[in-house]
């Protein structure tokens, strides 16, 4: 399964996420909604399916020693957790606070796994990478 496309989302209260349904079939379909949330040094959340994340955090653990700090942001702050009944995942409050998630937020399918921002730290590093042009990596690929 390949992640992609943009979602608002909504965060209740409680800071639970309902997935939107066609990433939530998938998760629930082939994941059986085990999914691992964890924090990505950019200013998201990257939310995998389970099998995904242990490929990641083997890649990620094989670093040598001079990237322990990023070991313990990537691995450190991973959570393992379920959605329930309804579709819905319960963001830890640390993972929220770590990346300023508030109640509107963007899910972004991005392959292997989905990005979670917050809505307004979002459209600022989108603008920022607007503003900065297009690298010649991605000219090179476009029509």
């Amino acid at each position: 399964m390949l992640f992609q496309g943009i979602s608002s989302v909504t965060l209740d209260a409680k800071g639970r996420l309902s997935v939107p349904t066609r990433h939530r079939d998938a998760l629930m379909g082939q994941f059986e909604g085990r999914v691992t949330i964890t924090r990505y040094p950019e200013g998201c959340l990257m939310v995998f399916p389970r099998p995904e994340w242990e490929k990641y955090r083997e890649k990620v653990i094989a670093l040598p020693e001079s990237a322990r700090s990023w070991k313990r942001i990537l691995v450190g702050n991973a959570m393992d957790v379920e959605l329930d009944a309804t579709g819905r995942v319960l963001i830890a409050p640390e993972l929220r606070q770590a990346v300023g998630l508030t109640r509107e937020a963007v899910l972004l399918g991005m392959g292997n796994c989905l990005e979670l921002w917050d809505r307004a730290r979002y459209e600022a590093q989108e603008a920022a990478a607007l503003a900065e042009g297009m690298p010649d990596s991605i000219k090179d690929i476009t029509l």
